[in-house]
């Protein structure tokens, strides 16, 4: 069944009402017609089965028939502060992670980003991203998507269990490091940039109680990394079964 996230105005006492680019998807693209039922979510973490009804130009009208609370979301919250990438790579860290579970990113800059901080167009098309990589991986919820702050500023407000993945860290492991903080509620985590975090800013995150860790013997690519390590950390806390 398809899903489509909508503003929660867009559905009023059982019913639902569908515009622009979605409308246009329903009738042009997916051939929708009247009896037809998809999946509306308000990004609330509930769910609305909708039967559709009148299909217009401009606007796709549905009934609700039933509704539940989505049952896909992780409990675990994850932040991903994922240093700013160049090309599509970035973007490809975005869709992953929400598929895996990732609830909140932030794009985080450092000495060795060699990005510029993103335009309001640019981060438009990043948020098109988590919502349809949400709707493909029948989440309840789209991730947030934070402005893209400094790597120190990030380190100051942090709270919670924080893992910094880095290629110089030899000793701790990501299993032997989380196996005191299964029952955190909150995790996070720090993913340098293609040239990695330099030994001073580690040594900074250090200080304020981010954990540097190895993710074994083999290097991996910045837009690799976040997405590895969400997963083991999903795993880890029961969240895959």
């Amino acid at each position: 069944m398809h899903r489509f996230f909508i503003p929660p105005e867009r559905i009023d006492k059982g019913n639902v009402s569908i515009t622009g680019g979605q409308a246009h998807q329903m009738r042009e693209v997916l051939r929708l017609k009247s009896g037809d039922r998809v999946m509306v979510l308000d990004n609330s973490g509930m769910e609305y089965q909708v039967e559709l009804g009148d299909i217009t130009r401009e606007r796709v009208y549905g009934k609700v028939i039933a509704q539940c609370l989505c049952q896909n979301e992780p409990k675990k919250k994850i932040t991903l502060y994922q240093t700013l990438l160049k090309g599509d790579k970035f973007e490809l860290v975005l869709q992953k992670c929400t598929e895996v579970g990732v609830s909140r990113f932030v794009p985080i800059i450092c000495e060795r980003c060699v990005v510029d901080v993103p335009s309001q167009s640019r981060f438009d098309r990043w948020s098109k991203i988590l919502t349809e990589a949400a709707e493909q991986s029948k989440r309840g919820k789209t991730p947030d998507l934070d402005q893209a702050i400094d790597l120190k500023q990030a380190c100051e407000g942090v709270e919670g269990l924080s893992l910094m993945p880095w290629e110089q860290e030899t000793t701790d492991g990501i299993r032997s490091t989380i196996k005191n903080f299964i029952d955190a509620k909150q995790v996070n985590i720090f993913i340098g940039p293609e040239g990695g975090f330099t030994s001073d800013e580690v040594e900074f995150a250090r200080g304020k109680g981010i954990i540097p860790i190895t993710l074994g013997k083999r290097i991996l690519r910045a837009e690799t990394a976040g997405v590895v390590t969400t997963v083991i950390l999903m795993y880890e806390f029961g969240e895959l079964d």
